[in-house]
């Protein structure tokens, strides 16, 4: 199996096996797996927007760093309770607001898919987000791109 057919991929349960399969001889198979996975689960939710669709898919990407790390589907529970309750945007801006450094951004990082963290997505949207959760993002990312 090449990248092209994994991004023809339709099933989650087939990305999440392709992903087991692939992830000691081809780790480059294993991590394009796990990325249209995260595709894949993000726009089953049904999002308003490109931004909500990409805030969604920083979700799940930290869910599949949880699910790694715990051996078994592990939800990020606080942040999808503030999804229901604040809506996506609204969520995703009082997260990255804080001055302490999200737990996801920090996960994220670590596997490489730092793209995929909530503050990327601020920074490449920041018209609609307040201008601290910018300010807050550009200053993390510029820490990751300088450590």
């Amino acid at each position: 199996m090449d990248l092209d057919q994994i991004a023809r991929l339709t099933s989650i349960s087939d990305c999440e096996q392709l992903a087991k399969n692939a992830g000691g001889e081809r780790p480059d198979l294993a991590t394009a797996a796990r990325k249209r996975l995260i595709e894949l689960r993000a726009s089953e939710y049904g999002a308003q927007s490109e931004a909500e669709l990409e805030c969604l898919k920083a979700l799940y990407a930290y869910e599949e760093v949880l699910r790694s790390k715990h051996g078994r589907r592990q939800p990020a529970a606080y942040t999808r309770r503030m999804f229901k309750a604040q809506g996506v945007l609204q969520a995703v801006d009082s997260l990255v607001s804080k001055k302490k450094e999200t737990v996801g951004f920090s996960a994220l990082l670590g596997v490489g898919l730092q793209d995929y963290a909530f503050e990327a997505v601020v920074a490449r949207y920041p018209s609609l987000f307040s201008s601290e959760a910018v300010l807050q993002s550009k200053a993390r990312l510029s820490t990751w791109m300088v450590g």
